[in-house]
């Protein structure tokens, strides 16, 4: 799946993009409202299990590239929801929509102007409803989901179990946009 957008290419993983990414993963302040920061390693495995992913359901998280200069900016998708998330989370749609960049390309609009093509490409294959989350205390993330039409769904919100009782980080807030064409 490929995607462009007036200043950004969304596109599968290339084996360039590895270096780059495990740098924007491996940086704290990217990683802030995440459990921690990813290593070398364990970016690898996420752009593996990606590509798998993107091959089984025809699409999920890919990389982001500038248009024109090639450089690689973080990532940018859709993402079908785990059975296990589908369980805990009973009442969220099938898929997710996400996005991580490098802080240097933050407050630009990148973000929102990659997820509006990726909420574009969700309605034309049918895609019901898309939805996203994140900790309660990521501002920026609620920010572009706001911009991009999706709906607070307070019901929603749930604790992540991927932090501890009483951590700051598990709050987590839905969002949720509807196809507009259905």
């Amino acid at each position: 799946m490929r995607l462009t957008t007036e200043r950004l290419i969304l596109r599968p993983w290339e084996d360039k993009d590895r270096s780059p990414m495990a740098t924007i993963y491996g940086d704290a302040q990217v990683r802030r409202f995440y459990p921690k920061v990813m290593t070398v390693e364990e970016t690898n495995v996420a752009i593996d299990v990606a590509i798998g992913l993107a091959r089984t359901n025809g699409f999920h998280f890919q990389a982001a590239e500038l248009k024109g200069s090639g450089v690689l900016i973080g990532m940018a998708g859709l993402g079908v929801l785990s059975e296990a998330s589908r369980r805990q989370f009973p009442g969220l749609p099938l898929v997710e929509i996400g996005w991580v960049l490098a802080k240097e390309h933050w407050g630009k609009g990148l973000a929102s102007e990659g997820a509006r093509a990726w909420l574009d490409y969700a309605w034309s294959i049918g895609l019901p409803e898309v939805a996203a989350f994140t900790a309660k205390e990521n501002e920026p993330s609620q920010r572009v989901m706001q911009r991009i039409g999706m709906i607070f769904d307070p019901a929603g919100d749930y604790e992540n179990p991927q932090f501890g009782e009483g951590h700051w980080l598990r709050p987590h807030v839905v969002y949720r946009k509807r196809n507009p064409t259905l």
